[in-house]
């Protein structure tokens, strides 16, 4: 087999399991949900995701650890205190930038 016919072996293969997860819910759950709990459960299953993708992302985003870790703190700092996505976003990369310049100094 070439290498493209495995390849669309797995795009088929990955697109049916995505169909699928995505379509099951919808066959299965015919009236609404009314728990507390589930609901409660599925409201924070997006923030879940989001953060479990992306935090493990900014340790290896810089060049050092330790950048990257300040970059993080500043971020949750500033997050904190209700600032805006951008300012958020910018205040963590500038100083990603001055901890990257000066660990290249030192």
């Amino acid at each position: 087999m070439l290498k493209t016919d495995n390849f669309l072996i797995y795009l088929l293969l990955m697109a049916g399991v995505t169909y699928l997860v995505r379509m099951i819910p919808l066959v299965l759950i015919k009236k609404k949900i009314e728990n507390k709990f589930i609901l409660s459960f599925l409201h924070y299953i997006p923030y879940t995701v989001l953060s479990v993708m992306t935090v493990p992302a900014i340790f290896y985003a810089s060049s050092s650890p330790i950048s990257a870790a300040l970059g993080f703190i500043v971020a949750v700092i500033i997050a904190l205190f209700e600032r805006s996505l951008l300012e958020v976003a910018a205040s963590a990369c500038g100083a990603v930038l001055i901890a990257e310049l000066l660990i290249k100094y030192i």
